[in-house]
């Protein structure tokens, strides 16, 4: 089985316990991520809209925006890096490319601080998302013209030993879950 077979059978079996934590979610996943953001006060950084059964950064995000910039991801196209758009809790926001909304106005900015999505991950920072490569690009450019913290944010649940990983693929910086805070 080739490193594609590996990774697509991997992310087939995490996202079915991703959805098994999320219908467990009762709310509140995020306290922890906005008791670390609150150690950045003013830091711009960027989140997500969540699709599907995405643990939830927005009320985390909107605490952030009280205080500093914060942006969500934009496609701009197929094998490019994510640009970041000012988003706001009171913000008009338009339908983006895979079910995301996006801002309705683009305002882009670069951020110190990524909130990452992910399908699965591993206490040495190794992340599994969903095969397009766009946060591996994005956080290349990110590090390559300065530093960036990269959190991701998932359930518990979504922790494996180890997961098929390659060159390309960046590491997380912490890792956040509804239970505890894993520094890499």
């Amino acid at each position: 089985m080739d490193l594609n077979e590996q990774k697509a059978q991997a992310r087939k079996a995490a996202l079915r316990v991703r959805k098994a934590a999320f219908d467990l979610d009762r709310g509140g996943a995020c306290g922890l991520l906005s008791s670390v953001l609150a150690g950045y006060r003013g830091v711009p950084l960027a989140g997500y809209m969540p699709i599907r059964s995405e643990i939830d950064p927005l009320p985390a995000m909107a605490e952030a925006s009280a205080h500093g910039p914060v942006g969500v991801p934009a496609i701009l196209g197929a094998g490019m890096p994510l640009e970041f758009s000012r988003w706001t809790p009171e913000g008009a926001m338009r339908d983006g490319p895979f079910g995301a909304r996006v801002p309705a106005v683009d305002e882009f900015f670069d951020p110190e601080i990524v909130i990452v999505p992910l399908v699965a991950f591993s206490r040495a920072g190794g992340r599994l998302g969903y095969g397009g490569g766009f946060y591996d690009r994005t956080l290349e450019r990110l590090r390559a013209t300065g530093s960036v913290l990269a959190i991701g944010f998932a359930y518990g649940a979504q922790e494996a030993d180890a997961l098929p990983l390659e060159p390309t693929d960046q590491p997380l910086d912490l890792i956040v879950t509804d239970a505890e805070v894993i520094e890499v």
